[in-house]
This record gives structure tokens, sequence and C-alpha cells, in this order.
């Protein structure tokens, strides 16, 4: 077979795997969107969204609360990981000695081959109660034991991206910055972090995605309580808590409310992605 031969044979693979995973993108799509109908066009969606009363023995299923939840830690969550993972990022790749840097990467990546109910059980036994002796009440479980967890979770995916891409520049962008009187820090906040910021952005899409998508850690340290989190010290329930905890015994239009809740979640990481899409090209 000629070298021809394989390379175009390669190239309809490619595009076979490519199509395949567009596929399933819109058949798993038709499949929420099709058992989410009866709760739709029963309940309606603005009850659904905009009620805040979460109780199924009532037929009462507004998930507001809950989505309120989900935002609020996933949004708490990037604001402490974010400048850790940036600042990690640019001490791996621009300040750390080579025997530092052999010793912290592989224990970054090893971060991410931890179980999420391990991160639970550790934000259960030491961080709860750590949280409830700050507060003065309660047991602890609170959006920001759920966000500090979630913060840990998606460290690695940032710092690995954001590393990677700060690596990307061109050594010309580092040495003529250097060359023009710049010292070191002034060449990383002004030359590197610039020109690295495509790759920033979408390493901070990427860990929004893991972030809101997170269930098992959710469930152990949030509290799992369906009412609006008032403070960070308070109680509150995801949106991917709520179906894991009810999915299991719910019947009928109950059921379909989780597929709606599940919809709602596939439509809210569908938004985030065209954020960062329009984000990356913007910045092009």
């Amino acid at each position: 077979m000629s070298r021809y031969s394989i390379d175009r044979i390669s190239r309809h693979a490619v595009s076979v795997f490519g199509i395949a995973a567009f596929l399933i993108l819109v058949f798993i799509g038709i499949f929420i969107l099709k058992e989410s109908s009866p709760a739709l066009w029963e309940v309606g969606i603005t009850d659904i969204l905009l009620r805040t009363e979460w109780y199924p023995s009532r037929e009462a299923f507004g998930i507001l609360n809950m989505l309120i939840g989900s935002v609020a830690t996933t949004l708490l969550a990037l604001v402490i990981a974010v400048p850790l993972s940036v600042g990690c990022a640019i001490f791996l790749a621009e300040v750390a000695p080579p025997h530092i840097r052999e010793l912290a990467r592989p224990a970054v990546d090893l971060l991410v081959g931890i179980p999420s109910v391990v991160y639970g059980l550790v934000g259960m036994i030491v961080l709860c109660p750590f949280i409830a002796s700050l507060s003065g009440s309660g047991s602890g479980s609170s959006v920001l034991a759920a966000a500090i967890i979630l913060a840990i979770m998606v460290l690695p995916t940032i710092i690995s991206i954001s590393e990677d891409s700060i690596r990307a520049v061109p050594a010309q962008h580092k040495e003529g910055s250097l060359a023009l009187g710049a010292t070191h820090w002034q060449t990383i906040y002004l030359v590197l972090l610039p020109a690295a910021r495509r790759g920033i952005i979408a390493a901070v899409i990427l860990g929004t995605g893991r972030a809101i998508g997170e269930t098992m850690a959710m469930i152990m340290v949030i509290g799992n309580s369906p009412i609006f989190p008032a403070t960070i010290f308070g109680p509150a329930r995801t949106l991917t808590g709520n179906i894991a905890l009810e999915i299991s015994y719910a019947t009928g239009i109950h059921e379909s409310v989780l597929f709606v809740t599940g919809l709602v979640l596939f439509i809210l990481v569908m938004l985030i992605n065209s954020i960062g899409l329009i984000a990356y090209r913007g910045n092009s």
C-alpha cells in the first residue's frame, strides 16, 4: 500500500472519529430532551427554572436555588483556583530550578488521578470541622467547603494547560524583552502572560466545565439542602448533586424534572464553552 493510500485512509478515519464524537453529543442531547419533555409540558420550563421550592411529594419542582448553588460554588472555586493555578504555572515554567520542577510537576499530575470521593472524605473529616469552628455554628458542610475542595480538584487542569501555554511562547519574546532592559518579573507579567492568554483562557474554561459537573465530592461537603445559599458558610445543593441524590427513586414527573435539570446543565456547559470560544477568538 502506497503512502498516499495510507494518508487518504488516515484522513477518512480521523474524519469518521470526529463526526462520531459530534453525533454522540447530538444523541445525548436528543435523549435528555426526550426524557425531559413530560415535565416541560406539564410543569413548564418557567416554573422549573424560576421557582425556589423543591418538594417533589407536593409537586413543587423549582430548581433555582440549586442553579444558584452550582454557579456560586463554581465561581468561588475559580476565584480560589485561578490565581493559584496561574501562579504555579509561572513557577514551574519560569522560576523553579530543574530539580524542583521534576518533583512538582508529577505531584500536580497526581492530583488528577485522586478519586473525587477521596477529596470528599478529606473535606468531611478535615475541612468541614475547621469551617464549623470558624463560623461558630453548623457542621461546616457549606458552599465554602465545596468551593475549596472544587478549587483543589481543578488545579491540575488549569496548571498543566497554563504551563504549556507559557512554555509555548516563542523564546524571542522573552529574549527581546530582557534585551530592552525589562526585569524577569516584568517580562513574565507584560510579555509572557499576555502572549499565553489564549491558552490560559482555555485552561480556565476547561476547569469551569470540570467544576460545574462535579458530583460526588460536592454531595459529601456541601450540605445538600435545596435552599438559597445566603452565605458561604451555609449549606446548599448543586444541580448535579440533586440528580445523583434523587434519580434512584424518582418516578413519573419527578424523574422527568431531574432530566430537565440535566438539560439545564447540558445547556449551561455549552454556554460556558461558547463564551470561552468567543473570548479565545477575541484575544487572538
